[in-house]
């Protein structure tokens, strides 16, 4: 495993192999728990916190050493995830930008003072690091999601055991290694790879562990839960996000949003556009613009800067959403255009008239999917976003704010994005959902504050 700044030798190895074609990327060690638990523990031993000065400036440099190498960076995405380099060197600035917002975070952690209603005497709080934070990420964005998760406990003060995903670990790896020549102390950070069945519980679990911080699949963040009981936790575990078009919606706007947010990273991310839901009459001339849309996007080679549209991690994942699409035409759904696979390739699709209760649109459909259901009015709009156990991120297209504001304030969801879709994102801003998409929140400054521990002191006034 990599720790004290250094990959270790392993007599157990996992290739990493391209969705793409198959080839193999790279190995990384296969570790046991055994061995998980000496690193830990060393972790432990060794923690001090940094001062907030010295953080702020390893994560500054850290950024300014990631924007150096950002083209391998994005191509060791790309090869690993299978992830278009055209949006895997926008992950590189996403990335970079994360890692300068928390160092200036690092230099803003304040407590308050409390004048006790006695009179004779003060509370004062403290923001202290919560300890040793153990963050398990998924296949799905390697770089951003391991910075949203390490960036903040740096800042924070605290230690971090990394686990990424078994089918993208190199990038992981290689921001580890860059990390520590930023200047991050090599025994304050451990990543661990393995069979996720064996590490993970290992890792949330453990008994030296002070917080988990996890982003997958609501069946293994449940898990983890229950493995990290009695520990801090921050979940994210994913969405089924919805993007309103209301009848007065500017239609060019509704089906760019709908495309990106239904197709970017080939359909694989947690706030992407999972459900178009639209209003009255304005579904025909929608579901025309959307398709074209689809037909535009060019697929293949995710090397290819051309290329729009990558292939799924993998052969399995494609056949699960094709298996979903053929389940949603036979419940009545009206295929459109797309949904053709070829091994792990899955061209962008278009339904319309889908039913809302079919397994496409009632569960998180990770894959490139813009099914559209068609509802009468608001309330029945707001009815069927709410409709799934999900709650992360939506968007609404209209120019109408009273109409807009009766449906944010009608969702059950983390975020309502207005003329944006539910894939608008900001270092600066919270992002988590409610339901089963999630506990906590990230976002920089408030992963920091889910990492940190409140203490308070009292003293006697004068």
């Amino acid at each position: 495993m990599f720790r004290d700044g250094a990959l270790r030798p392993a007599d157990r190895r996992i290739e990493v192999r391209s969705p793409w074609d198959g080839e193999t990327v790279g190995t990384v060690p296969a570790d046991t728990p055994r061995e998980l638990d000496d690193a830990i523990r060393r972790v432990r031993a060794a923690w001090r916190p940094m001062p907030p000065g010295d953080r702020s400036a390893v994560l500054r440099r850290a950024a300014a050493l990631l924007a150096d190498r950002a083209a391998e960076t994005a191509t060791l995405i790309t090869r690993e995830s299978g992830v278009c380099v055209a949006e895997t060197r926008k992950e590189v600035e996403r990335a970079a930008a994360n890692l300068t917002v928390a160092a200036e975070e690092a230099e803003r952690l304040r407590g308050e003072s409390i004048p006790l209603p006695a009179r004779d005497r003060l509370a004062v709080t403290l923001l202290e690091p919560a300890g040793i934070v153990a963050a398990l990420t998924p296949f799905n964005r390697p770089l951003n999601q391991v910075v949203v998760k390490v960036a903040p406990a740096v800042a924070a003060g605290c230690a971090v055991v990394l686990k990424p995903s078994e089918r993208t670990p190199l990038t992981a790896l290689a921001f580890a290694a860059l990390l520590v020549e930023a200047g991050l102390p090599p025994e304050l950070l451990v990543v661990t790879t393995g069979a996720p069945g064996e590490i993970g519980p290992a890792l949330a679990g453990h008994p030296e562990v002070d917080m988990v911080t996890f982003t997958g699949s609501v069946r293994t963040g449940r898990a983890v839960a229950a493995a990290a009981a009695g520990r801090k936790l921050l979940l994210e575990l994913g969405g089924n996000d919805p993007l309103i078009v209301l009848p007065d919606a500017d239609l060019d706007l509704a089906a760019r949003l709908a495309a990106d947010g239904a197709f970017a990273t080939a359909g694989q991310s947690c706030r992407g556009v999972k459900r178009v839901i639209a209003v009255g009459e304005i579904a025909d001339p929608l579901v025309s613009r959307l398709a074209q849309a689809a037909r535009d996007r060019r697929t293949g080679d995710p090397l290819d800067p051309a290329t729009q549209v990558g292939p799924l991690i993998s052969e399995e994942a494609a056949a699960e959403v094709e298996r979903r699409l053929h389940d949603a035409v036979a419940a009545g759904a009206k295929p459109l255009c797309g949904g053709e696979r070829k091994g792990a390739l899955l061209t962008p699709a278009v339904l319309d008239h889908v039913p809302p209760g079919v397994e496409l649109v009632v569960e998180e459909t990770f894959g490139p999917v813009a099914p559209v259901i068609r509802v009468g009015d608001v309330d029945e709009a707001i009815a069927v976003a709410n409709g799934t156990a999900y709650g992360l991120q939506s968007g609404v297209v209209t120019s109408d704010v009273t109409a807009f504001m009766r449906i944010a304030a009608g969702l059950r969801v983390g975020a309502v994005n207005l003329n944006a879709g539910p894939q608008f994102d900001s270092p600066h801003i919270p992002f988590g959902g409610v339901k089963a998409s999630g506990l906590g929140r990230e976002g920089v400054r408030y992963a920091i504050r889910e990492m940190s521990v409140t203490k308070t002191v009292t003293l006697p006034l004068p």
